[in-house]
C-alpha cells in the first residue's frame, strides 16, 4: 500500500540532515543509514530515499536532477537550512539526538578541526563542536571521502577544509560550498596561502614555495600538482566567489 502520511517539518530537517552526509551515489532504499532513519521515523526505506532524491532536485549545487514530486514544505525548509547553515545543522543534530536518546554531545566525537573563540559559553561550545563535525562530514561525502588534489581516500588522514577561514565569514562557516576535502599537508598549504585553486579549478603554487626548493627537495608532495585539475565534489561545488577571496586575500602569489 503507498505510504500517504504527510512529512512534518522535523521529519524534513532530519532529512536533509541524512541527504548532507550521504554520498549522492548511496542515496537509495538499500543504504543502511536510510534504512536506519525510516525505522525511526515509522516510515519506509523507499520513502526516506525518495525525499532524499527530492532534495538533490531543488538542490542549486547539482546539475544532475533527482526526483521531481516536491511540496512546498520541502522547498520551505530546504530555503531554511540552505539560508542559515549555522543555525539549521545545530537544530537537526539535536532532533537527531533526540530521535535516538542522545545528547547533541553524543553523536560525534569531538573533530580536530574545531575552533573555538575566547570567551564562548558551554553551550556556544557545544554548537561549534557539533557543527564542526557536521560539515567535516558533509564535505567528506560530497567529495566521497576522497582528497580533492592527491586523491588520498584515508578519512583519518583527511580535513573538511574552509576556503574562506572560519574566522573571515560566520554566515558562511558551515556552507559546504565553502569547503574542500584535502589530506592534512595540503589543508595547511592551503590554510597558509601556498596553494589556491584558480577561476577553472586548476592548482596554483605559490612562488615562494618554487624558492626552497633547493633546500626542500621533498617540497615536490606540492609542486608536482601545480596546474592540475581539482577533484569535483558529486554535490556542493565549491563556490568561485570563495575560491576568489582565497586568491585575491590569502594566497602568497
Amino acid at each position: 500500500m503507498t505510504e500517504r502520511k504527510l512529512w512534518t517539518r522535523e521529519e524534513l530537517i532530519l532529512a536533509i540532515n541524512l541527504y548532507c552526509k550521504t554520498p549522492f551515489g548511496k542515496i537509495h532504499d538499500r543504504n543502511p543509514d536510510i534504512i536506519d532513519l525510516a525505522s525511526k521515523l515509522g516510515r519506509s526505506p523507499g520513502s526516506v530515499g525518495y525525499k532524499l532524491a527530492n532534495f538533490a532536485s531543488i538542490d542549486p549545487s547539482l546539475d544532475r536532477k533527482g526526483a521531481s514530486n516536491v511540496s512546498q514544505l520541502d522547498r520551505q525548509v530546504w530555503g531554511e537550512f540552505y539560508n542559515n547553515w549555522d543555525e539549521m545543522a545545530f537544530e537537526s543534530e539535536k532532533l537527531l539526538a533526540k530521535l535516538e536518546n542522545k545528547s547533541v554531545t553524543e553523536l560525534e566525537p569531538a573533530s580536530d578541526e574545531a575552533v573555538f573563540e575566547e570567551g564562548k559559553t558551554k553551550n556556544a561550545i557545544i554548537k561549534v563542536r557539533v557543527n564542526q563535525a557536521f560539515f567535516r562530514k558533509m564535505v567528506l561525502s560530497a567529495y566521497d571521502n576522497t582528497c580533492c588534489i592527491t586523491g588520498i581516500s584515508i578519512p583519518d588522514l583527511l580535513i573538511a577544509s574552509h576556503i574562506v577561514p572560519w574566522s573571515k565569514d560566520s554566515k558562511n562557516r558551515l556552507n559546504p560550498r565553502n569547503g574542500l576535502c584535502l589530506n592534512a599537508l595540503h589543508d595547511r598549504a592551503f590554510d597558509k596561502g601556498y596553494i589556491t585553486i584558480s577561476e577553472d579549478l586548476r592548482i596554483v603554487v605559490s612562488r615562494s614555495i618554487y624558492k626552497q626548493k633547493s633546500k626542500q627537495p621533498n617540497i615536490a608532495v606540492i609542486t608536482d600538482f601545480e596546474n592540475k585539475k581539482i577533484r569535483l565534489p558529486n554535490r556542493f561545488l565549491p563556490d568561485y566567489g570563495f575560491l576568489e577571496h582565497h586568491r585575491k586575500n590569502i594566497f602568497r602569489a
